[in-house]
């Protein structure tokens, strides 16, 4: 496989040296939502896949579904899931690449490869992340990035993918757009970040809502009243690495040895066995995903 297709560095002299390993996990678990392909380490230094698989594994954390999110992304998440067992793909445009590839007059070249991707490989379980984000993309670039949002809904509900959705700053036209399309067998909201009434809106539309490292942050309460009102059967857990680090390290590097940071805060939070709830997210990643992985 090839290297990283992104690198993401940080010159402003915080501490970016990769946390150490927490300790492991009683149950396995599986990190629904990361991004292997991106380099985040101490200056760019990229975590390979094997050694990122292998420090995962060493907590408890079995599996990942690799995203892509951009073209070279979704090429190199259906590679990565074809050379590794224990990594199966999501393939999509993410919400902010829609309006880009749109003003160069590539969308629907873009949208047609994301489906070929998708049909090609039985290692693809999953549309996304796809959406709305309103928080980066202003009014001129939202018409094609709703178009985007549509296609991959209709692409998810025709191949019997699970629809991964990345919702920024967007609650109500994200169920807007959900709404007219109509759902997916199954669908997951990435990393949610609305409040508790947000939860229930989504759970009454059939979701399982994934929590990220934003659940351990002291300013994230209403995320927290979010996660206790969630059934035990429709929570996932997941890094986005390599962004969102738990606390106790916010601003280093992600990756998905990580998970049990947040799964212990989820724990606590919800005041339940960490053992159960570790086993109940296996299970419920396996629905949202499929087994045999």
């Amino acid at each position: 496989m090839t290297g990283p297709t992104r690198d993401r560095h940080d010159p402003g002299g915080r501490d970016r040296t990769r946390p150490p390993a927490p300790e492991p996990l009683p149950h396995p678990v599986v990190d629904n939502h990361c991004h292997l392909d991106i380099a985040d380490g101490p200056d760019g230094a990229w975590l390979s896949t094997d050694e990122a698989l292998a420090r995962a594994a060493a907590v408890g954390v079995t599996r990942i579904v690799q995203i892509g999110c951009d073209l070279p992304g979704a090429r190199w998440a259906v590679e990565a899931a074809a050379a590794h067992p224990a990594i199966v793909a999501g393939v999509a445009l993410h919400p902010n690449e829609a309006p880009r590839l749109a003003a160069e007059g590539r969308l629907e070249a873009a949208l047609e490869e994301i489906e070929a991707l998708a049909v090609g490989s039985d290692r693809v379980r999953a549309v996304g992340e796809t959406g709305l984000d309103h928080f980066r993309t202003g009014e001129e670039g939202r018409t094609a990035q709703e178009l985007s949002f549509r296609r991959h809904v209709d692409l998810a509900k025709r191949l019997d993918r699970t629809l991964v959705i990345h919702d920024r700053d967007a609650h109500a036209d994200v169920l807007r757009v959900l709404d007219e399309e109509g759902v997916p067998e199954r669908f997951v909201m990435h990393c949610f970040s609305g409040d508790a009434a947000f939860a229930r809106a989504c759970l009454d539309r059939g979701a399982w809502l994934s929590f990220a490292g934003i659940v351990t942050f002291k300013n994230a309460e209403p995320l927290r009243e979010a996660l206790r009102v969630v059934p035990q059967d429709r929570l996932l857990v997941e890094t986005d690495a390599p962004y969102l680090t738990p606390t106790p390290h916010r601003g280093r590097p992600n990756a998905s040895y990580l998970v049990p940071l947040t799964m212990r805060s989820m724990a606590e939070t919800r005041g339940e066995d960490l053992a159960e709830l570790c086993a109940a997210v296996d299970a419920n990643t396996e629905a949202a995903f499929g087994g045999g992985w």
